[in-house]
């Protein structure tokens, strides 16, 4: 399912924009960027620039103009027409590749990014300092934060035991923690990011403290039975993530009783952000 929206980015100027539900992306708009950063005097002027610019990344082998989608989105006229878009990580591409003052902090953005990127690849203890820093921008409490980085190398540790049982990054790393999500909170994870009303966002990062315990719980225990087990097949992967899901499943019910309380709530990151409200939720 496709969801068409207008998004506001630089500046004031509007970009059309598609969210695509399944794939979890959003498309931009590409002539709106251009007509944008360059500051044509209309549209047809990005469409000019953007078929030059496009006959330039061809001839320099660009698998960005290669891979690029059509999608069909609401002409200044009021009509459907198809237009070229790229996913973020395309549009960052193409901004590289566009000589515009505008563009220009999202150049410096992009290098800064990667320069920390090779930095944390050679210490890793980098990358938690910096998301550490991250979170407290962004008003998230302590106490959350030491959570959050944990369920982070948990996470990790289960990641590596999938490595070694061979199973492949991506499709199939998602389908197994959907399966860990599923059995210990009764909900996929695309059920779950609808609950909390998340798009794109990590859901982690939009958990409370409690809910964060207990897919650290499912997760480490999913680890420790593959270890015991040493599953040799994705059915038998899958299986296994089941097993460590419904371990945190049984402590979740048990609180549940104890408490009269949900664990599982629509309580994402805006909720988590107020300061009013962090108290509460750490309780």
């Amino acid at each position: 399912m496709k969801k068409n929206t207008s998004i506001k980015l630089f500046e004031q100027k509007q970009v059309r924009a598609i969210w695509n539900d399944e794939e979890e992306k959003w498309y931009f708009s590409i002539i709106d960027v251009i007509n944008i950063l360059t500051e044509q005097k209309d549209i047809q002027g990005a469409r000019n620039y953007w078929k030059v610019l496009k006959h330039r990344l061809l001839k320099e082998g660009n698998e960005t103009v290669t891979n690029c989608n059509r999608l069909k989105m609401k002409a200044s006229d009021g009509k459907m027409r198809f237009t070229d878009v790229a996913d973020t990580e395309q549009l960052l591409r193409l901004i590289q590749s566009i000589p515009s003052k505008k563009a220009e902090p999202f150049k410096q953005w992009l290098a800064k990014v990667g320069s920390e990127r090779i930095d944390e690849i050679e210490d890793p203890e980098l990358a938690f300092e910096r998301a550490m820093e991250t979170y407290l921008k962004k008003g998230y409490s302590p106490n959350w934060i030491n959570q959050r980085l944990k369920s982070i190398e948990i996470r990790k540790e289960l990641t590596d035991e999938w490595e070694k049982r061979g199973v492949k990054k991506g499709l199939e790393y998602a389908i197994l923690t959907d399966e860990i999500t599923k059995a210990w909170s009764g909900l996929t994870t695309k059920q779950y990011k609808y609950l909390k009303g998340l798009k794109k966002e990590n859901l982690r990062d939009n958990m409370t403290n409690l809910e964060l315990v207990f897919n650290m719980l499912a997760e480490a225990s999913t680890t420790e039975i593959s270890k015991k087990e040493k599953p040799d097949s994705f059915t038998k992967n899958k299986q296994v993530a089941r097993k460590g899901g419904k371990v945190a499943e049984v402590a979740r019910k048990q609180l549940e009783k104890s408490t009269g309380k949900k664990v599982v709530t629509n309580k994402n990151a805006r909720v988590l952000n107020q300061p009013n409200k962090n108290k509460e939720i750490e309780k």
